[in-house]
């Protein structure tokens, strides 16, 4: 009898143990995963945070570069307009310097003859006879100045080229002509405009040495002083400046040399 209890017993803890242990195994395994599922979310939602950052960063980056870029634009179109109306004043005074010395021509040309004039009438009052210029080959004066007319209009009209190939054909065809000396001075000026400085220096120059006395002469050495300043020769530009006070004190080209002496 007790044999059959301590079997019953025996089996009892073979049952407990063998359809326990699962339980115990099971309940391990369960929360092993409950904790592999809460770490999962961590993580998810972690790397969820640092994403969402991320992204906000990038996005301001990108707000950030499109505000620089209209700014920019912005500026762009800003200086553009400055551009646009600086080259329209600069042409507006090129135009005005031209009209300008266009009338200038006109009325030293007026004076001219009563220059002359004046030069006889101390000869005269000298006691002297005066001098009888040395003569010329017969010219046809209207003819020469409707040419040299026409030279100085396609100046006016800024048709550069043309003009600077119209006063250089007359300073050849009428070398000694009364307006030889205005059409090499146009001539200077054409090619400045023209932006050929070294051109505008020679012919200047020209002036300058061939007719000293004549009214444009103060004028032609400034330009030259001009187009050296242009060339980045401040050396010979003040050396030019310097001639011309020495030369011509009282010209209206002296007192612009002064001022720019000065600065």
């Amino acid at each position: 009898m007790s044999r059959r209890r301590c079997s019953g017993r025996t089996h009892v803890l073979i049952l407990t143990l063998l359809f326990g242990m699962p339980c115990v195994f099971g309940a391990r395994y369960a929360h092993a995963g409950l904790f592999d599922d809460e770490e999962a979310r961590r993580q998810i939602k972690d790397i969820s945070i640092k994403t969402n950052e991320r992204l906000d960063t990038f996005a301001k980056g990108q707000i950030e570069l499109a505000n620089q870029i209209q700014a920019l634009r912005e500026e762009n179109s800003r200086l553009r307009g400055q551009v646009e109306t600086l080259t329209y004043e600069l042409d507006s005074a090129r135009k005005r310097q031209q009209d300008f010395y266009v009338d200038l021509d006109g009325r030293l040309r007026k004076l001219e003859p009563q220059v002359a004039q004046s030069a006889e009438a101390r000869s005269a009052d000298d006691g002297k006879p005066p001098v009888d210029p040395p003569r010329k080959a017969v010219s046809d004066p209207a003819a020469e100045t409707r040419e040299y007319e026409a030279a100085l209009n396609l100046f006016r009209a800024n048709k550069l080229k043309e003009a600077a190939a119209a006063f250089e054909s007359f300073t050849k065809a009428h070398p000694d002509s009364t307006l030889t000396p205005s059409a090499q001075y146009w001539l200077g000026n054409a090619h400045y405009s023209l932006r050929d400085c070294k051109k505008a220096i020679d012919a200047h120059r020209l002036v300058v040495s061939k007719w000293p006395a004549h009214p444009k002469a103060p004028d032609a050495l400034l330009n030259v002083a001009t187009c050296q300043q242009e060339l980045a020769d401040a050396k010979s530009a003040k050396m030019t400046l310097d001639t011309l006070l020495a030369k011509y004190p009282d010209s209206t080209a002296a007192t612009t040399a002064r001022q720019r002496l000065k600065k």
